[in-house]
């Protein structure tokens, strides 16, 4: 069995021999110009086509963002909170809209009656 094994491993495979059916040339088998034109004019299309989507995914991304910062700066001015800039006069805001007190501290409702909004 093991000469077996060695005599199959040490002897070559046949090779095929390079050769065409009769009546067939090389010219009739391979793409030629023809084929090579119709794969370069498919490749540049493709090209042109991902350029393009690509194109239309970065114009359709800067619209949605635009149109985002245009609806937060609606709902910003429908709230009645300033637009992110202090008045002249230096009085802060809360988020909420209302002015901070003018020593600049967070007040807070008094625990024993004061109605602040959690006690109403």
């Amino acid at each position: 069995m093991h000469s077996l094994l060695i005599a199959l491993a040490t002897t070559p495979a046949p090779t095929p021999t390079p050769s065409l059916r009769p009546g067939l040339s090389e010219d009739q088998v391979t793409p030629g110009l023809l084929g090579f034109l119709l794969t370069a004019f498919i490749v540049v299309l493709t090209a042109l086509l991902i350029v393009d989507m690509v194109r239309r995914i970065r114009r359709v991304r800067y619209r949605a963002q635009v149109e985002a910062e245009r609806a937060a700066e609606e709902a910003s001015e429908e709230a009645g909170a300033p637009g992110g800039v202090f008045p002249a006069d230096g009085t802060a805001f809360r988020a909420d809209g209302t002015a901070l007190p003018a020593d600049g501290g967070v007040s807070r409702p008094e625990v024993n009656g004061d109605a602040g909004p959690g006690n109403r």
